[in-house]
């Protein structure tokens, strides 16, 4: 059975880490499909929204350790970085269409760093975050340092990495790791639902957002201004643009089409 499962349906890709027996970490096959799988959805105008979740019980516990363990089959640390997560990080972040981790169980070490660089995270009432390096004698990796602080504060990012707490998904959503948290028995009819809403908006401005605040993180407010009125040109000239103002005039709902 493939390590990624793929279902599009209805202007979504539901992408599926599947490696359950290990709860879901990765190994160097998974990284490149899940690689692939991420590049595909980028093309497929047909994609308007992703969501990236788990099968069983785990969301993803990062990194298989017996990969690295097994002299036979150990990459080595450096391809594991630059040529398995670093690539994950940066498809995320630059698919102009909005991803959202869909956090069912346990995220842990590149696995929750993976799910926090998505721009929406939500997590079953189960799930738990933890930044496991440390446990182990290693640092945060997959951005994890880039984001987290900036998500819930220097101070208590920190804590988190140093000591390797277990945040459950109620704390996760207390200090703002994450947007929204539900029960476990309504949490896929949840994620489907939010992922519906965010393939029936106007795409094309959706992306050109998640640009801006991928520049806001190194830009100075001169810059980020000037890449907004940019960017709010650009967005203008689009359909949807001309569709939400002719639905507002016209009071009906508008119908987009991502472009």
């Amino acid at each position: 059975m493939s390590s990624i499962l793929l279902k599009n349906e209805n202007k979504i890709a539901f992408i599926t880490l599947n490696r359950p027996d290990v709860f879901n970490s990765f190994n160097r096959e998974m990284a490149f499909l899940l690689q692939e799988t991420l590049d595909n959805c980028a093309n497929d105008d047909n994609v308007r929204a992703i969501v990236l979740t788990g099968s069983g019980k785990a969301f993803c516990a990062g990194q298989d350790l017996k990969e690295v363990t097994d002299p036979e089959l150990n990459p080595g640390f450096r391809k594991i970085l630059e040529e398995h997560y670093n690539p994950i990080i940066q498809k995320i972040r630059t698919i102009e269409k909005p991803v959202i981790a869909a956090v069912n169980g346990v995220a842990a070490g590149a696995g929750a760093n993976i799910a926090l660089a998505c721009d929406i995270v939500v997590a079953a009432e189960s799930a738990s975050f933890i930044q496991a390096f440390s446990k182990i004698g290693l640092i945060p990796d997959s951005a994890g340092t880039f984001f987290l602080p900036r998500l819930i504060g220097f101070q208590k990012a920190s804590a988190l990495m140093m000591l390797g707490d277990k945040v459950s998904a109620t704390e996760a959503l207390q200090i703002g790791m994450i947007y929204k948290m539900f029960s476990t028995g309504i949490f896929e009819e949840e994620v489907a639902s939010l992922a519906t809403t965010l393939a029936n908006m106007p795409t094309k401005a959706l992306g050109l957002t998640k640009r801006l605040l991928n520049q806001s993180l190194t830009n100075n407010l001169e810059q980020q201004l000037a890449l907004e009125s940019d960017l709010q040109i650009e967005a203008s000239s689009s359909n949807d643009y001309k569709e939400g103002v002719t639905a507002f005039v016209e009071k009906r709902k508008p119908e987009f089409k991502g472009n």
